[in-house]
C-alpha cells in the first residue's frame, strides 16, 4: 500500500505573544524600541494512519502555547547579534549598541539564541524548539513549517524537511 501523506496546520488565536524589540539593520542603525502582538502558526506533514489521523497534534498546540508563554510580555534581545553586546551592570541587563547603553530590569528581558529580533528569526527559533520536543521524532514528520507574524499579512517563515 502506498503511504498517504497529509498536512495539518495549527493556527490558534491562543498561540501568540506580546513582546518589545528593536530590529538591528547594521552596526550603526536600529529601530526604536517598540512592541507587537505576534501570532504563531505551524504546519506539519506526516504519514496518514489507517484511522485518518497524523498524530495527536494537541501536543504541538500545547507546546506552542507554552513557548509563546515563555517569551510573552518581555523585551526580547538577540544573543547572537554581531552588533549588540548584552551584559549585566549594577543589577540591570544592559544592551550596548553603537555607543548607546540601553538598561533593562532583569525581570523584563529575555535573551534568545538568535541573530536579530525579527519574524524571520522568531520563526526559526520556534521551529528549532518544536523539533527538539521529545515526542517530535515519534510523529514521523517529513516536513515542518513555522510561521510568526508581527501584523496581519507579515509572516516570517522557517521550514524543515526530513532528509
Amino acid at each position: 500500500m502506498t503511504q498517504r501523506l497529509a498536512t495539518i496546520e495549527v493556527a490558534k488565536e491562543a498561540m501568540n505573544f506580546s513582546a518589545a524589540h528593536f530590529t538591528i539593520f547594521n552596526a550603526t542603525d536600529r529601530e526604536d524600541l517598540h512592541g507587537h502582538n505576534f501570532q504563531v502558526a505551524c504546519q506539519l506533514t506526516a504519514a496518514l494512519s489507517e484511522a485518518g489521523l497524523l498524530f495527536d497534534y494537541g501536543i504541538i498546540k500545547r507546546a506552542l502555547r507554552a513557548l509563546c508563554d515563555e517569551i510573552d510580555e518581555k523585551v526580547l534581545l538577540p544573543e547572537l547579534s554581531p552588533h549588540l553586546q548584552i551584559g549585566e551592570e549594577d543589577g540591570y541587563v544592559v544592551a550596548h549598541f553603537n555607543g548607546e547603553r540601553i538598561p533593562f530590569l532583569p525581570r523584563d528581558v529575555l535573551t534568545l539564541p538568535i541573530a536579530n529580533t525579527t519574524v524571520e528569526e522568531f520563526s526559526r527559533y520556534f521551529l528549532e524548539r518544536v523539533k527538539a520536543l521529545p515526542e517530535f521524532q515519534s510523529f514521523g514528520v517529513t516536513q515542518l513549517t513555522l510561521k510568526v507574524a508581527s501584523s496581519p499579512g507579515q509572516w516570517g517563515i522557517a521550514e524543515w524537511q526530513a532528509s
